[in-house]
């Protein structure tokens, strides 16, 4: 039968009505049982935990400790990989991620591990948040995205404490974990304005992460790749770096985005060539606009002009931020 500590760990997460802990707490019982001949059982908790998760809820309350309220953003993504528009090389790196957690169990047969600790770095909004959310969808995960600036900037002098509380949960609680802002604590330790509390933070985190023995997959997110430690590109599996769009992925990102308002005369080719030098995140900002504009004008399709005049303030935004 399933020990003393796992069923009040059980009633625990059913009083804090913590779904994600609750379904772990009775997969280990079901590995319990399992252990101990009862196979038949262990199945019959693991079909029962399993059709429990494929139903809808509207209880997205993730119960972190309270005082991280508003630090740790919760979600359950639904974004496939098909929306995701990077280059081919960086694409075919993300469905290896995919891919080898799916399919772990054929890897530890073996002794090898799955990727699941990422490092991402690149321009904002370039895809990195997306890649996170695409990953949560693709491998039916709740996305966790902890605020690394915000959490540094609210505990500083218990940063580490707060570090490692999270960490304790995510033993518990299955998902994607996103640090965001990493650069936050990430910055070389050499640095002559470096001080010795984020010293001690980020060397807290490098234990954390390479210590983690969940089976959660945890992604580290960066706008500034240079300012980042040395010593934390080893703690990663994989190291993805983010690009502002080519001509080809700008092409595709705006069919796919303006979808049924583009006509078959809309100039693609012009459109792409425009939005030249434009992130992701902007092109997307763009196309929403010009759909709305259209939609707000009683337009069934949305013109090039109105679309270029939409892309030119994007890039007198972007060029107002650099004077």
């Amino acid at each position: 039968m399933a020990t003393a500590e796992q069923i009040k760990s059980l009633i625990r997460s059913h009083l804090s009505m913590n779904a994600e802990q609750f379904y772990a707490s009775a997969l280990q019982i079901a590995a319990h049982e399992a252990r101990q001949g009862h196979r038949a059982l262990a199945n019959d908790i693991r079909e029962l935990v399993d059709r429990a998760r494929k139903k809808p809820t509207t209880n997205n309350v993730i119960a972190f400790p309270q005082e991280l309220a508003g630090l740790i953003l919760s979600e359950q993504p639904s974004r496939p990989l098909a929306s995701l528009v990077v280059d081919s090389a960086l694409k075919a790196r993300i469905e290896r991620v995919i891919l080898e957690f799916r399919q772990q169990h054929k890897l530890k047969k073996h002794g090898l591990n799955h990727r699941r600790k990422l490092l991402l770095s690149g321009d904002p909004g370039t895809g990195k948040t997306m890649t996170a959310q695409v990953l949560a969808t693709e491998l039916k995960q709740p996305l966790h995205i902890i605020q690394m600036d915000r959490l540094v900037t609210k505990f500083m002098g218990e940063t580490g404490a707060k570090l490692r509380q999270i960490f304790e949960r995510m033993r518990a609680m299955p998902g994607v974990y996103l640090f965001d802002e990493f650069d936050a604590i990430g910055g070389e330790r050499d640095l002559g304005n470096d001080v010795g509390e984020m010293r001690r933070v980020l060397n807290a985190f490098l234990q954390f992460i390479e210590n983690d023995t969940s089976n959660n997959l945890i992604i580290a997110a960066t706008n500034n790749p240079r300012l980042l430690d040395r010593a934390l590109f080893r703690r990663f599996d994989d190291v993805l770096h983010y690009a502002l769009p080519d001509d080809e992925s700008r092409k595709h990102l705006i069919a796919n985005l303006l979808g049924t308002f583009r006509s078959p005369q809309f100039p693609l080719d012009k459109a792409a060539q425009a939005s030249q030098g434009l992130s992701h995140s902007e092109i997307d900002k763009a196309c929403r606009d010009a759909i709305k504009l259209a939609i707000l004008s009683n337009k069934s399709r949305v013109t090039y002009t109105s679309f270029n005049v939409l892309l030119k303030e994007r890039h007198a935004a972007y060029q107002g931020k650099e004077r």
